[in-house]
């Protein structure tokens, strides 16, 4: 199969090496074409030649989220005449930052998403309905549709939501996978129990996750994909991604995490101290793109906190693979002594076959500290109900949360809103 590359399947030092060779094609092209590498190098006084190994790396300073939101012209490296699409990412700050991509990114955008898929067992010639948006200036839908093309899948574009729409397209075009947000599975299944759908007699054979965690951080399913399988026996494929890096970790059949492409991009695992973390620590993802002409990015901080692992996977791969996100830096909760992220709690309250709808609420109270308040939606007696999850909350994370009962109209308005591309389920207000 094409779309498995052999530098995958080269040996730690062949892999390094290959890295080494492209990040030294990568220095002169920022310093030639990037005005925000430019300053960098000049205020550190580094010479962009001197830069070799990927140990040199830590020579360069990092750059953040801010950094590209505040100078995000700077970080353009092509005239507007050659960029084809724009996207956004949200802003930290607010503010949405803007992505442009040319021919080559898409180009290159295809190929990652291709051998992506490839990981996860999809074929030529196989049918895969896309749940998930192609438009509002979101690069992922676009991705998967470039990558299932490159490949020669057939693609169902059906765009998220509306269950009913998707089981009259899937009893028509039988597709094998379906691309989707897990939690949308939750409520397929439950459209097709109530209208006696032969759902467990479909055509699907797996479905490649999008935007929300399936997986516990030794590789066993966490409860949101329990209760899919629980209803419906299909394979259930995690994937990690971010516009920044215009690349995505996959699972293969193994399930031990999602793939590294070392032709698209060089990571580090750092801490707090910007030091690389000892294997098997987690740490904070730090990449630097390989390939990217609009906006290359050289030691982006991504803000996501992972854990790497290294053992040869059965697949044949022996690239790097990357666990469940543990959580976003900039969500982390000091709440009462203990360190939480929302993942944690997400679990808990995904535990609940009654809660129809969630929201977790970060804010800080008078004095300072960190406040949790969970908003749920529940046909369940009120007062009993709260007292359950609080218990739950208790045993599992040491902690008790506020909890607020919210009429489901009013709350899924604000947790399922258009403009969005997955669930509004965390808020942080502090």
């Amino acid at each position: 199969m094409e779309f498995y590359p052999a530098i995958e399947k080269s040996g730690i030092e062949e892999i390094k090496k290959f890295q080494e060779q492209k990040l030294q094609e990568l220095m002169p092209y920022l310093e030639t074409h990037s005005p925000f590498y430019q300053k960098l190098f000049k205020e550190n006084n580094i010479n962009p030649a001197d830069i070799r190994t990927l140990e040199d790396l830590q020579k360069i300073p990092t750059t953040t989220k801010n950094d590209l939101q505040q100078y995000n012209h700077d970080f353009f490296c092509i005239t507007p005449d050659k960029i084809v699409d724009y996207s956004t990412t949200s802003g930290t700050l607010g503010d949405p930052v803007t992505f442009g991509l040319s021919d080559g990114d898409l180009e290159r955008l295809a190929y990652n998403e291709a051998i992506s898929f490839a990981c996860a067992g999809i074929q030529k010639g196989d049918v895969v309905q896309m749940i998930t948006t192609i438009d509002k200036r979101f690069m992922a839908g676009l991705a998967y549709f470039l990558g299932l093309r490159k490949m020669g899948a057939s693609v169902v574009r059906m765009g998220p939501g509306i269950p009913e729409l998707q089981w009259d397209s899937i009893f028509r075009y039988k597709p094998k996978y379906l691309i989707t947000v897990p939690s949308f599975l939750l409520k397929m299944i439950d459209y097709a129990e109530k209208h006696s759908l032969d759902y467990k007699n479909s055509s699907v054979y797996g479905a490649v996750c999008i935007g929300e965690s399936i997986k516990n951080q030794d590789f066993t399913d966490n409860i949101l994909s329990q209760k899919i399988k629980e209803k419906w026996d299909i394979k259930l494929f995690s994937t990690y991604a971010s516009t920044e890096m215009s690349t995505a970790f996959t699972e293969c059949e193994f399930q031990i995490g999602g793939h590294h492409h070392p032709e698209l991009i060089i990571t580090e695992i750092l801490d707090d101290n910007e030091n690389p973390v000892r294997e098997g620590e987690s740490g904070e993802l730090t990449i630097t793109t390989l390939g990217v002409e609009a906006i290359p990015l050289l030691r982006f901080k991504t803000g996501d906190v992972v854990k790497a692992h290294y053992e040869p996977c059965g697949c044949g791969r022996n690239t790097m693979r990357l666990g469940p996100v543990v959580g976003r830096k900039q969500q982390m909760i000091k709440y009462k002594g203990t360190t939480l992220y929302p993942p944690a709690m997400n679990d808990i309250l995904n535990d609940f076959n009654t809660i129809s709808c969630y929201q977790i609420v970060i804010q800080s109270n008078e004095i300072g500290l960190d406040e949790i308040i969970i908003k749920l939606s529940t046909e369940q007696e009120h007062e009993t109900f709260v007292n359950e999850v609080r218990d739950h909350f208790r045993a599992k994370l040491r902690v008790s949360p506020k909890i607020e009962i919210i009429d489901f109209d009013i709350l899924s308005k604000t947790v399922f809103n258009p403009n969005s591309r997955k669930p509004i389920t965390f808020i942080d207000l502090r």
